[in-house]
């Protein structure tokens, strides 16, 4: 795509401080983009206001709307910001006070109401006083985009087009991108660039059709679903163990995640769909089925109702349970366990692509749902083009961005061949288009194929493959490994990424950091050593890394093989430590779940490119044991680099302390550079993840051009008695206090003792190794104790940590 030249965003009026507008102008102070949002003025005082001796014409009145939706939004869960300090970038005001300050910016997006009038209304304004040349967008989800530019003037219709976030706008990657017929061209070009590299959107070019592509594809596909179930017998259980995270969709699945919107919302669309889509071949889908109109009449609406598909209640001893509702008698009643064979043949494939074949293939229940549910999607998505789109890609990443699917449709037919998904979707009496027909016959059988590391999609005008621009200057592993594999094992791939750049990709279970992983970190750097650059450690799985490989270290301790535990436990430390000491510049890239040993090799790279949404900490508290990988010694030595002063050396140790005494985790990469866990003016961020391994090379690159040498390994300060003093008084205090357990505070001593160097009489500067020694010292001498072991079993049974 073209980007225009000269053109900046430096400030957004965002107009409408909705559930929407209050996010969008959250995410855009993430992006580090100021805004101004607007909002009605009250028309009458609240009796808070009027004991005060408010009137209509004080200013804390005129902003209360807008002043309360954004204070919602931000103590929101999730939080929609990645830092509350970044809240201050947003300036509120009303539609009467402060309309004229939007010529002070270069973007106007309106996110009021679903009402074309309040709409027209919002934009006589918006042409009053907007600046010529500024680009006005609408956030609307279900009017024309070309409706709302009809009746503007030139400048005003050349710089218009529709802008979609999908909600949350944190979390949800997704920004449709929709011109009108007036839209300059430039400015489409510019946005689906600058929402990619300044947003970090995943942006889709779509069609100016009902809903656009997601919520198109998405509302059919789960209104498909509410006809079958109650034909087929499934329950609300069952109908989201079978959407979920066995077809590499969220753990919401489909009820859930209806709740979680609300009933309203999805309804709101399917009839908009319904009346707006008269000659849609599966219109009657649109339709609302019975159980869905009584609980629309009920205000049955899920989350914002307290009660939808699933509804949580307290029993008589007070504890909380969730019913979930009997959609033939329309009552609640306990959850039901789901399970089908055809499910738990997949529990071993851990690739989703062939997980398919599989599915589709069941004799029971789950295998009736998939052929039902791939057929109608299949039929829908290949009919829908050139519709909503004229490239089928387009509606991969709309899915995958949008609706957090691991497969778009037509990412999930390839896996099962065109020819085999032609047979399935007319097997199950629906129609496939003439173009799909027509592949298998010109001997094509995949909609994508790859060539020299780069996806190409089939493209039916020219009936040719071409190279997907969407995904110019993105690395994807998937595409580059059959081919620039240069070592590999079981768990851990060295690719080469070109221009002397190697990465190292974790692939084994949850991208725990076991010795597989471990021999192709310290492989990847020795062959970039020798005939490379540099090194990136990252990866494209659903998190970094959860850790160091738990069952081993259960079962070593369990055996009481603590010299291979204590070879283990080194083996990590040599290797935390050969990234942090190599010849070549190593860049670790974090995303996700980054925790316990996964933070710890981020602690110890040359630089780290970290994706915004990064959740990273030293959780091994959690399992009985403190951080061993390295972690305790670098806290421990950042802590003595953070010293100013004498008298604040203490009160730095002790913030260091706490982090790990408490598992800290930093919920998005900018709270990491708030943590410490990353580090200012050297460490970077990537808004947008699929950008995050070329960032990361090109940040490697620049490490080795600009003439990398090696650190020295330098001695640091560590306070001895003075510092266990502290640590103690703190420790017994919080015992006192009921915030820790007996156990508790005898893992907290041993950490103390490591990050305070032992029983030292007096301050002393030591060696990395020296603290290394105490820090898997302490780690085995808590891997011998049983309630460490108990811990570690808990964890591993449940997912969550155990208190004892």
């Amino acid at each position: 795509m073209n980007t225009p030249k000269n053109r900046w965003i430096r400030k957004v009026a965002v107009l409408g401080s909705g559930i929407m507008g209050s996010r969008i102008a959250l995410h855009l102070a993430n992006a580090g983009i100021p805004s101004l949002l607007l909002d009605i003025v009250p028309r009458e005082l609240t009796p808070e206001e009027e004991k005060k001796g408010l009137t209509l014409q004080s200013p804390e009145v005129r902003n209360r709307i807008v002043n309360q939706a954004l204070a919602t939004a931000v103590k929101s869960n999730p939080s929609p910001v990645y830092s509350q300090r970044y809240v201050s970038r947003i300036t509120t005001g009303n539609f009467e006070d402060d309309f004229p300050k939007i010529k002070e910016c270069d973007w106007i997006i309106e996110a009021v109401v679903e009402r074309l009038d309040i709409k027209k209304s919002i934009f006589d304004q918006v042409e009053k006083y907007r600046k010529p040349g500024s680009i006005v967008s609408s956030n609307t989800s279900g009017i024309p985009i070309h409706i709302m530019a009809e009746g503007r003037s030139e400048d005003f219709k050349r710089n218009f087009l529709g802008t979609h976030f999908f909600n949350p706008p944190r979390y949800l990657p997704l920004l449709e991108i929709i011109p009108t017929p007036y839209t300059d061209p430039a400015i489409t070009d510019f946005f689906l660039h600058w929402g990619d590299r300044y947003l970090g959107k995943t942006t889709v070019l779509c069609k100016d059709t009902p809903a656009f592509i997601a919520n198109r594809v998405g509302v059919f596909g789960i209104m498909a679903i509410f006809h079958a179930i109650r034909d087929m017998g499934l329950t609300v259980e069952e109908v989201d163990k079978l959407t979920g995270p066995v077809l590499g969709r969220p753990k919401s699945a489909t009820f859930r995640t209806a709740d979680v919107v609300g009933l309203d919302t999805l309804v709101h669309v399917a009839n908009g769909l319904y009346h707006a889509l008269p000659h849609d071949e599966q219109r009657e889908l649109f339709r609302l089925p019975d159980f869905i109109q009584k609980m629309m009449e009920n205000k049955w609406l899920g989350d914002k109702t307290g009660q939808g598909f699933y509804k949580k209640v307290k029993n008589a001893d007070g504890t909380s349970i969730i019913l979930s509702l009997d959609l033939n008698t329309l009552e609640y009643r306990e959850q039901k366990k789901a399970k089908f064979p055809t499910l738990e043949q997949t529990k071993t494939i851990e690739n989703l692509a062939d997980r398919y074949k599989v599915l589709i293939a069941g004799q029971d229940k789950a295998g009736e749902f998939y052929r039902k549910s791939f057929a109608a999607l299949f039929s829908y998505v290949a009919h829908r083009i050139p519709e909503i789109s004229d490239e089928l890609y387009r509606v991969d990443a709309a899915m995958r961005a949008g609706f957090g699917w691991e497969h778009g449709p037509f990412e999930i037919w390839d896996a099962l061949g065109i020819r085999k998904g032609i047979e399935l979707t007319e097997s199950q009496g629906y129609k496939v288009p003439q173009w799909v027909k027509d592949l298998p016959e010109k001997g094509i059988d995949k909609f994508y194929q790859t060539s020299g590391g780069t996806q190409q999609y089939f493209d039916i005008p020219t009936a040719s493959f071409k190279i997907r621009p969407d995904l110019s200057g993105i690395i994807i592993l998937d595409h580059r490994r059959n081919t620039s594999t240069v070592w590999s094992n079981s768990e851990c791939s060295v690719i080469d990424l070109g221009d002397g750049i190697l990465n190292i990709e974790f692939r084994s279970k949850m991208n725990t950091l076991g010795s597989g992983v471990l021999a192709g970190i310290n492989k990847g750097i020795e062959l970039a050593e020798r005939d490379f650059r540099g090194v990136v450690i990252s990866n494209q799985g659903a998190n970094f890394s959860v850790g160091a490989n738990l069952m081993m270290v259960y079962m070593m301790a369990v055996e009481q093989e603590y010299d291979e535990l204590n070879f283990a436990i080194k083996y990590f430390q040599d290797t935390v430590m050969r990234v942090r000491y190599s010849q070549i510049p190593v860049v670790v890239a974090p995303h996700g779940m980054t925790l316990g040993g996964g933070c710890e090799l981020v602690l110890h790279a040359d630089a780290v490119q970290a994706a915004a949404e990064t959740y990273m900490g030293l959780v091994e508290f959690g399992v009985g044991v403190i951080p061993g990988g390295g972690g305790t010694k670098e806290l421990t030595r950042r802590s003595a680099l953070r010293y100013i002063k004498d008298d604040i050396e203490l009160n730095v140790l002790r913030e260091y302390f706490y982090k790990i005494a408490t598992a800290k985790v930093a919920t998005s990469a900018t709270e990491a550079f708030e943590f410490g866990f990353l580090v200012e003016g050297r460490d970077r961020i990537s808004l947008n993840k699929n950008r995050l391994i070329s960032d990361a090379k090109n940040l490697a690159i620049s490490l080795a051009e600009s003439g990398y040498v090696m650190p020295t390994r330098d001695k640091f300060k560590v306070l001895g008695r003075s510092a266990l003093g502290m640590f103690a008084v703190g420790i017994h205090q919080m015992v006192e206090g009921g915030y820790a357990t007996e156990y508790e505070a005898h893992m907290a001593n041993k950490l103390a003792w490591v990050m305070a160097g032992g029983d030292l009489s007096e301050p002393a500067q030591v060696s990395e190794q020296y603290l290394l020694d105490l820090e898997r010292e302490a780690f085995l001498h808590l891997c011998t104790q049983r309630k460490t072991l108990e811990r570690i079993q808990h964890m591993l049974n449940t997912g969550k940590p155990l208190r004892n």
